[in-house]
């Protein structure tokens, strides 16, 4: 059994999830993890977040609930409403970041929300990736390179395939994916360790 993590970098349900994600991962070490790449923002729903009006009231709803926190530099880079999320790009990222550390993939993935929602880093910028990737002890440059290189562009396409090929309807989902590649959703949106926890217990997992 594996559990596969369907996510976008740049949706704040997906930041609150972070927690109960890393707390899972602590609790199963053994447990593999697969990052995949959902696509929220890609096509006509790429433009300026003032077109999103609920973002801050959705913002503040996750944070009461979950206890993650939106940085003022977050706060900043949004102010005008002007900013683009690109999850494209995002995925690109991800993939590049996924590439140089496969076993490290959900970690890194929380990585890279915290440096969009607390430290107010575009994911459309190379060298955000060489931040996040430098200060989890990869190499920066070979990351930064990675995420303008089209073969990232390919495994965002495929991760994107892969989220609808599992039937994925809202960010962030966690799956349990057996050996014969059944998947049983363990969680969408919030929950918390516990409740995954409980679930996993119940699929047999120990």
């Amino acid at each position: 059994m594996k559990l596969v993590y369907v996510f976008d970098a740049y949706c704040g349900w997906s930041y609150g999830f972070s927690p109960t994600l890393d707390e899972i991962t602590r609790r199963r070490p053994g447990l593999p993890v697969e990052v995949v790449s959902g696509g929220l923002f890609t096509g006509a729903r790429r433009v300026p977040i003032r077109e999103f009006g609920y973002v801050q009231g959705s913002n503040a709803k996750i944070a009461e609930m979950t206890g993650v926190e939106f940085g003022a530099a977050y706060e900043r880079l949004i102010a005008d409403g002007s900013f683009v999320m690109d999850s494209e790009a995002a995925a690109r990222g991800m993939a590049a970041l996924r590439e140089d550390a496969p076993e490290r993939a959900a970690e890194l993935a929380g990585a890279l929300q915290e440096a969009f929602y607390a430290d107010g880093l575009s994911l459309s910028d190379a060298a955000t990736y060489r931040k996040v990737a430098e200060a989890a002890g990869l190499d920066g440059d070979a990351v930064a390179r990675a995420f303008e290189d089209p073969a990232s562009a390919a495994a965002a396409r495929r991760d994107f395939r892969r989220s609808a090929e599992f039937g994925v309807q809202g960010f962030p989902t966690l799956l349990a994916v057996d050996d014969a590649g059944r998947a049983t959703v363990l969680a969408v949106g919030h929950a918390g360790a516990d409740d995954v926890e409980r679930r996993l217990v119940a699929l047999g997992a120990v």
